[in-house]
């Protein structure tokens, strides 16, 4: 191997065999690891540099054997056949060796070089199993190197192993094989020796190939076609048929069943000796826990409060820290517009209106920064414990009613089980569900979840009309949602994906851990700074486009001119008023551009005290605002004595006042005859049954391009004037209000955002996922006249009985969840629990 060529080590692992954690020791990678079945879907890459030179790793997707039965397995077979690494690690859980030994006998079959990592060496001690790794190393001919992945022991003797594996170049495949197939082995050999005379073959294990085409592996099919032709393969494949059909009829069992069988004897064989300590001792802790959290009748009732539990600590509690954050954001938009072009009297320079934009759009979505942090933290718990995939075996026994599957459990966390994902790696994530009419239903379901950009909304919503039920109406989202996605997948299920085939449920249940106190506080920053940063990309590109529609084409000239002329005649009322008076010089001797100086320093100076905590921050105010223009401050605050000042005062009050309607109604009729207000109008003859009016139509138009889109153009379309700083709950809420809003509108929207059809990145993924624009559109489609329907009708219906907010929502919930419960009374698949005892 030339010096210069990175070595090439391949990590090969059952899931929750600690191999991602392994990868990130190795490497110094910050990949996430999450302790719940499939959370490698893809090949992983890192690189690390050792005295000899650079060794380039690839994390491979978690896989239980090398068939070609689901993606995970074909991607890391595939992967190992075409790129054919230097090493192979093969990382396995030290305390189920019995089980993880099935794909060590697989890859040396492939003949590759690998080192046996035995991972997890912690857990075995704390159960009192005892290795003989020396043992086990000689009978496995390969190095065997104990590791503990999460304490970070075991790197430097697992780099040696792999160095010294590869400069032993010894050839892939031993004299022995590492299983005697018995009855099978004639029809190996025959096999092997036809494929042995195919040079175009390659590299490919010739043993490993025959067995492959005696199980009649659709890939290896393929594989043997490829490599040497159709005409070439199709004599061998047919003999392979041959005798598959006659050892099943001489053995009275398939020849997949029967290889199964072999390596398991030959796995008993090789830990004959090997293994001593606890087995068949008391039960672990993982066991009696899960007695527990597992048993039929609680494992319900325990998800139930975990959902209910992250709810409360994160949106409920954790919004309360909001009227902390509240306050530097709205100094930090005062220290922006300070450094901004000033504010004209009627119209803004350009640059102002936009720069405020762009802040406002910012912090109504910064604010709920603290939710996320805890709400992250939280989800990263319930990871690191383990309970995660307790879940996925939960929900199995319910996702399979619905036509999914339990692998259908990761991309609907990873959408947003908790409020904590996003649809896009949850639409992604399908791609290791084994049957096609399950991935589908996922696909179609995931965008349902309540991922991390639907959560500001509801706060906001819950912060105006639900403030006495909120904890109540977080249950009812959380839960809802879910319950609209499995009815959904139902009805696709029995209608258009109608007749596709499924299959059984294959998950490992890992060993509970406690979180470290690090690894919970990096992945909740990590995460909430992927939030950050998606505020500072996509939202804020939505928000200028959105700026820019709502800003095309302007307000006609006529009504520009009408504006002009009130204004001129507000100013005219306060220079007569200031007629003769010991301040008409200092006011107005600079003309036109020291009024505007003026009324902004008074609207300032406004913003300023609202913003002020206590004596002293209002004291401290008043003398920063004083220092920087006495003469402007004797009218914002005039003394007593001074007759001149507090005239001159009140005619200043009168403008400022007068100037404030025109801008607001300049902003709005703007708003009305722009490009997207025309739309969000022109919907309204349709959305008016939900009770949605034009400014909702238009946030709903922005959060298809991102979710979080929704709450920014709400945080501009319901602008503050410009001597407040209030909160969007304050100001939508006040004219939600005025305009006769009610808590059953909210009620419909959030039902619509709910239903609503993913966001303009996911749908490109439905695309990818899916291979058709026919989906891509049906995943629009569907969702927005669904959501229409369930709105209208709720709105509609609230509406003629009379009925509150709240009264509708737990009619809505009740409804669907019995709707769920007749439809759920339909036969099942079964499911394989791994990791237990029966």
């Amino acid at each position: 191997m030339s010096a210069s060529k990175p070595l090439l080590v391949a990590l090969a692992g059952q899931q929750n065999a600690g191999k991602s954690t392994l990868f990130n020791l190795l490497t110094g990678a910050r990949q996430h690891v999450a302790n719940y079945p499939g959370v490698t879907v893809d090949k992983k890459y890192g690189q690390y540099a050792d005295a000899e030179g650079a060794v380039r790793t690839v994390d491979l997707p978690g896989t239980y054997s090398l068939t070609s039965f689901s993606l995970e397995e074909r991607v890391a077979r595939d992967f190992l056949l075409a790129e054919r690494p230097d090493v192979t690690v093969n990382v396995v859980d030290a305390s189920n060796l019995q089980r993880s030994l099935h794909l060590t006998l697989q890859l040396l079959e492939m003949g590759l070089p690998t080192v046996l990592a035995l991972n997890m060496m912690d857990v075995a001690a704390g159960r009192d199993i005892r290795i003989d790794q020396d043992a086990l190393a000689r009978r496995l001919g390969l190095p065997v190197v104990p590791t503990v992945g999460r304490k970070n022991q075991g790197r430097e003797p697992l780099r040696q192993a792999i160095r010294e594996r590869a400069a032993a170049n010894e050839p892939a495949v031993g004299t022995a094989p590492p299983v005697d197939y018995g009855a099978l082995e004639p029809a190996i050999t025959e096999l092997r020796t036809a494929l042995d005379a195919l040079d175009s073959l390659g590299d490919t294990p010739r043993r490993w190939l025959a067995l492959k085409l005696l199980e009649g592996d659709l890939q290896a099919d393929r594989l043997l076609a490829s490599s040497v032709g159709d005409a070439i393969a199709q004599p061998l494949l047919t003999r392979a048929t041959d005798l598959r059909t006659a050892f099943a009829a001489a053995q009275g069992r398939s020849v997949g069943d029967h290889v199964v069988a072999c390596r398991d004897r030959a796995v008993t064989a090789l830990l004959a000796g090997v293994l001593s300590g606890a087995a068949g001792g008391r039960p672990t802790l993982t066991e009696r826990i899960d007695r527990v959290v597992l048993n039929r009748a609680a494992a319900p009732f325990f998800l139930v409060l975990t959902v209910f539990m992250i709810y409360q600590v994160s949106i409920v509690w954790g919004y309360e820290l909001t009227t902390y954050t509240w306050p530097l954001l709205a100094g930090l938009r005062e220290l922006i517009a300070g450094l901004l072009p000033a504010a004209g009297f009627l119209n803004d320079p350009y640059t102002r209106a936009m720069g405020l934009w762009l802040v406002d759009s910012a912090n109504t979505l910064l604010n709920y920064v603290p939710i996320f942090l805890i709400l992250f933290a939280a989800i990263a718990i319930i990871e690191d414990t383990g309970y995660m995939a307790r879940i996925a075996f939960i929900l199995d026994k319910i996702l399979h009613r619905f036509g999914l599957h339990g692998q259908s459990t990761l991309p609907l966390i990873l959408g947003g089980v908790f409020a904590g994902g996003c649809a896009v790696p949850g639409v992604m994530a399908t791609k290791g569900i084994p049957d096609h009419r399950a991935r589908m239903a996922t696909i179609f379901a995931v965008p349902y979840m309540n991922c991390l950009a639907k959560v500001p909304l509801y706060t906001l919503l819950l912060g105006i009309f639900f403030v006495e039920d909120k904890t109540l109406m977080m249950f009812y989202i959380s839960t809802m949602t879910i319950i609209f996605a499995l009815l959904v997948s139902k009805l696709l299920t029995v209608t258009l994906l109608r007749g596709q085939e499924t299959s059984p449920f294959v998950m490992e249940l890992p060993h509970y851990h406690l979180p470290t106190l690090w690894g919970v506080l990096r992945r909740s920053l990590e995460r909430t700074w992927q939030y950050v940063k998606k505020v500072g990309t996509v939202v804020l590109a939505v928000a200028v486009v959105v700026f820019t529609l709502l800003h095309v084409p302007g307000l006609p000239a006529e009504r520009s001119a009408h504006f002009e002329q009130q204004g001129q005649a507000a100013v005219a009322r306060f220079e007569q008023a200031l007629a003769g008076n010991a301040y008409h010089e200092a006011v107005l001797g600079g003309g036109a551009e020291s009024l505007v100086d003026l009324l902004n320093f008074e609207t300032d100076y406004k913003r300023a005290r609202l913003n002020a905590k206590g004596e002293a921050g209002s004291k401290a105010v008043a003398e920063r605002f004083e220092t920087r223009n006495p003469s402007f401050y004797a009218l914002v605050r005039p003394p007593s004595a001074d007759q001149d000042a507090r005239q001159a005062s009140r005619a200043l009050r009168d403008l400022a006042r007068v100037r404030q309607t025109l801008r607001r109604e300049m902003r709005e009729e703007r708003i009305t005859h722009s490009v997207l207000g025309s739309i969000g109008r022109g919907l309204e003859p349709v959305t008016q049954f939900a009770g949605f009016d034009w400014k909702i139509n238009v946030a709903l138009l922005a959060s298809f391009a991102a979710r979080e889109s929704s709450v920014a153009t709400l945080g501009v379309l319901f602008q503050q004037d410009d001597d407040t700083n209030q909160t969007l709950e304050q100001r939508m809420g006040a004219e939600t209000a005025a305009g006769g809003a009610t808590a059953l509108m909210a009620v419909a929207l959030i039902l619509f955002f709910a239903l609503y059809p993913p966001c303009l990145a996911t749908t490109i993924m439905v695309k990818v996922q899916t291979g058709s624009y026919k989906w891509m559109l049906f995943s629009i489609v569907f969702p927005t006249l669904l959501g229409l329907a369930v709105a209208s009708l709720v709105y509609g219906i609230g509406t003629a009985i009379g009925a509150s907010g709240i009264q509708v929502m737990t009619a809505v919930y009740l409804g669907a969840l019995a709707l769920l419960i007749v439809v759920g009374l339909i036969g099942g698949r079964r499911t394989i629990r791994r990791g237990l005892p029966a």
